[in-house]
């Protein structure tokens, strides 16, 4: 028993091994504790033993199968083993001896292809050789014979196409040097080039001094033939420069004397000649140089010229700052107090008096007083001439840039345009970037901040303003004052000659500057003038405020609202595209395509994308700013001026108005009257039910017509937005009211009230567009719905309940709110 239970072990394992075991644990013999696992047991080790006998009687049978192939393989064996004893025979037979026939044919064939290779080298070097003694004797020939420069040039640059090591070797040295010239080749050649360039030097300074320029131009052409191209290019760019130099002193010394000089653009003039100059110079002789010299080595004299453009051009800075005592003016202007603007913004000193705006006095004589040293027309001029320097300065970096532009092979400049090192270290851009850019953006900042003030010094308000109806404007929209076009006016030359110059730092200075000046002072002032000299404040409650005050404070928001879009429009001239037709490209934004004069105008790097997200900041920052003032405005407005009036109007407009009027052919009215009808009473009462537009229409034009006539466009919509959705919550109050006093013939009567007053509200909006007129009709959705739903029949109704079409007539309410409405008529 113990025997069979160790085999039934054995076995299961290796069932374990090759077959899928059973998830239960098989029986054990040892443990079994009756008759009935005793056989179960031994049912399990017949089952083991029947399979393992199976598995021996299929290995049993397979037997005869692997000893017949193992047959099959030992004859293949036998027959691959003769087929490899043929194969050694013909490879050491056959192929042996015609391998090493190749091998000693190839061997000859390389060595024959060394020998030519030799020979043909020996042959090249004996050429060579004879090319040199044929040049070392004809440069010794043209130098002492005839004097032939061309003739023993062009020997010297022969020779400097040998290799040097043929030049310096020991066949050249025995086989070169003749009677006539006995020294090694080298030296020979060394010496004849040193000689020549000494030659040609004196010959040029001669042609120079001379004003010869065909022999300049004969002699130029040498230097690269003998080797010396450096001093070609140096003697060439000293030569040039000398004319730059003399140039440039002779339009210094042009100009008249004394303080004439001052008048004009003298100095603009004179360096925009010094730049025309060079860049003529470059222009025309880059060919001769590029020809002679070689590609790129126009960039050479260029370099030496920007060494003498630096000195002219410092001349004339320095000379220009000392005559326009620039120095002086910046002192004069970094200590100018602003004495009206800061105390404009100063509570304590408005009790001292109103500047007397308009006056001939104010007008002629103010700026004489209060400029306190600093004239504004020499600083105009000051910037006039800066501006226009610069952008000649801008004009000739750009030459200068593309002049150096590496060239591709094609003669194509497809390189991006960048600026020389040596332009930008160069100390002429140090001189501008000190002494014109510095002060240019110092004195725009207090040019723009004077005109500021000096515009609201000198503003003046429009004339022959009303609110009366009946009284026609004297003055033409938009009802501005005169300090919006001043300013705006300034606000358009500074840009536009800060972005004429070019310079990228300038425009990324004025701009903020200009932001900053804007949003602080210009705004600033309106804040305060619409705060302390015209808030619209009634005198006693319920009272409306003075009109002169209604009216000034209403041109102030027209400033706002016109200033916005000048600036816009400022902006988008100088930041959109142009095409041919003038017109701006559609649906493009600042950074999908910047302006075509911009990307001219600023073609360095990303130059032009940040001077129009610049310019575009200025827009969207001045527009933001002025928008939350006008806001602020408005809803003063409507609060002071109009919110008052419009629960009167209502309640005018439904002065004695019944919503359940008596249906003569309907009985069930008998109850509410116990009277005979009167016909002249049952005609007032129809009288009177058609009076609600009327009055409506009349009261709703004496309020906001005479704001619309000073109002520009734009701020009168958005007063009237507050307004309208102020007055649809009031009617819709009134509506909700109506609870329990409104029949069938009332609802019908109510729901045209209603429509009467909405077409009314938006007839007085009408210039402004069919997109108003339906936003305006929009907020008295609900307002109509609700009448809609109290006028409704029953089939009509029991669609909107049932969620039908009729249904999404009335989306504006909510379901409890359609109840309600439906509601609101009297059974």
């Amino acid at each position: 028993m113990s025997k069979a239970n160790g085999s039934g072990n054995t076995n299961g394992h290796k069932r374990s091994t090759t077959m899928t075991v059973p998830a239960s644990t098989p029986p054990d013999i040892y443990n079994a504790n009756s008759v009935s696992e005793i056989k179960a047991t031994l049912l399990h080790l017949h089952d083991q033993e029947a399979a393992v006998t199976a598995r021996l009687d299929a290995l049993v049978a397979s037997q005869k199968d692997f000893s017949r192939e193992l047959g099959r393989l030992d004859l293949l064996r036998a027959h691959l083993g003769s087929q490899v004893n043929t194969a050694r025979n013909i490879s050491h037979g056959m192929l042996s001896p015609a391998a090493a026939t190749a091998e000693r044919i190839s061997g000859a064939v390389r060595r024959l292809d060394l020998e030519q290779a030799r020979v043909k080298a020996t042959l090249e070097v004996v050429e060579q050789v004879a090319e040199l003694k044929a040049c070392v004797l004809g440069v010794n020939g043209s130098m002492e014979g005839p004097q032939d420069w061309e003739m023993a040039a062009s020997y010297l640059n022969r020779a400097s196409k040998i290799p040097p090591e043929v030049v310096k070797g020991a066949f050249a040295a025995q086989i070169v040097p003749t009677a006539e010239v006995p020294d090694p080749p080298s030296v020979t050649l060394h010496n004849a080039a040193e000689s020549l360039c000494g030659l040609f030097l004196r010959e040029f300074d001669k042609a120079v001094k001379e004003n010869n320029g065909a022999k300049i131009t004969r002699f130029f052409k040498l230097f690269p033939l003998i080797g010396r191209s450096e001093v070609g290019l140096d003697v060439y760019g000293r030569y040039v420069c000398q004319g730059v130099a003399s140039r440039a002193r002779a339009n210094l010394n042009a100009g008249p004397g004394g303080s004439q000089v001052k008048d004009g653009y003298f100095y603009a003039s004179a360096l925009t000649k010094l730049f025309e100059h060079i860049a003529q110079i470059i222009d025309g002789h880059g060919a001769l140089v590029e020809r002679h010299y070689g590609s790129g080595k126009m960039t050479r004299v260029i370099e030496r010229l920007q060494v003498e453009a630096d000195v002219q051009g410092g001349i004339i800075i320095d000379t220009w700052s000392d005559e326009r005592n620039v120095d002086r003016k910046l002192t004069d202007i970094k200590s100018y107090a602003f004495t009206f603007l800061v105390q404009s913004f100063l509570p304590a000193q408005r009790a001292t008096g109103t500047p007397r705006t308009g006056s001939p006095a104010t007008r002629d004589g103010l700026q004489e007083g209060e400029d306190e040293g600093v004239d504004m027309k020499e600083i105009d001029a000051i910037l006039n001439e800066l501006g226009v320097m610069l952008e000649r300065w801008s004009l000739y970096c750009r030459f200068v840039g593309d002049s150096c532009r590496p060239v591709e092979e094609n003669g194509n400049a497809e390189a991006p345009l960048e600026l020389p090192e040596f332009l930008v270290e160069s100390t002429l851009s140090k001189k501008i970037r000190d002494r014109m850019i510095g002060p240019f953006n110092a004195m725009t900042t207090f040019f723009l901040r004077r005109s500021v003030e000096k515009a609201f010094q000198l503003d003046e308000q429009p004339t022959g303003l009303t609110l009366s109806l009946q009284r026609p404007l004297a003055s033409e929209p938009p009802h501005i004052t005169s300090a919006v076009d001043d300013i705006m006016y300034i606000v358009n030359k500074v840009l536009r000659q800060s972005i004429a110059t070019s310079q990228e730092q300038v425009v990324t200075n004025v701009v903020p500057t200009l932001s900053r000046v804007l949003g602080a002072d210009f705004i600033g002032m309106i804040q305060r003038k619409m705060r302390d000299e015209c808030y619209p404040r009634p005198p006693v409650q319920g009272a409306q405020p003075a009109e002169q005050t209604v009216i000034s404070f209403l041109v102030l928001i027209n400033n706002l609202d016109i200033a916005v879009d000048y600036i816009r429009r400022i902006v988008r001239g100088q930041v959109e595209s142009k095409p041919a037709d003038g017109n701006p490209e559609n649906g493009k934004t600042v950074t999908e395509d910047v302006g075509n004069g911009l990307a001219a105008m600023y073609p360095l790097g990303d130059d032009a994308l940040i001077v129009a997200q610049t310019l575009q900041s200025l827009s969207t920052s001045f527009e933001s700013k002025a928008n939350d003032l006008i806001s602020d405005g408005i809803q003063v407005v409507f609060n002071n001026v109009i919110k008052a009036r419009l629960r009167p109007i209502l309640a005018e407009s439904f002065r004695d108005i019944e919503y359940q009027p008596r249906d003569h052919n309907d009985p069930t009215t008998s109850t509410y009257q116990t009277y005979e009808v009167d016909e002249d009473e049952e005609d007032e009462e129809l009288r009177r039910a058609e009076m609600v537009r009327p009055r409506f229409a009349a009261a709703w034009k004496e309020l906001v017509s005479p704001i619309s006539r000073i109002l520009t466009p734009t701020a009168f919509d958005r007063l009237l937005s507050i307004t309208v959705t102020y007055l649809a919550r009031l009617l819709e109050k009134r509506l909700w009211s109506y609870h329990g006093r409104v029949n069938g013939l009332g609802a019908i009567r109510l729901e045209r009230d209603v429509s009467g007053i909405v077409n009314a509200v938006v007839e007085v909006g009408s210039s402004h567009g069919a997109p108003a007129r339906y936003r305006h009709r929009e907020t008295f959705a609900r307002c109509v719905q609700i009448t809609m739903i109290m006028a409704m029949d029953e089939d009509e109704w029991d669609d909107v309940v049932a969620g039908g079409e009729t249904a999404d007539v009335v989306d504006r309410l909510s379901v409890e709110e359609r109840a309600r409405a439906r509601s609101m008529m009297r059974n």
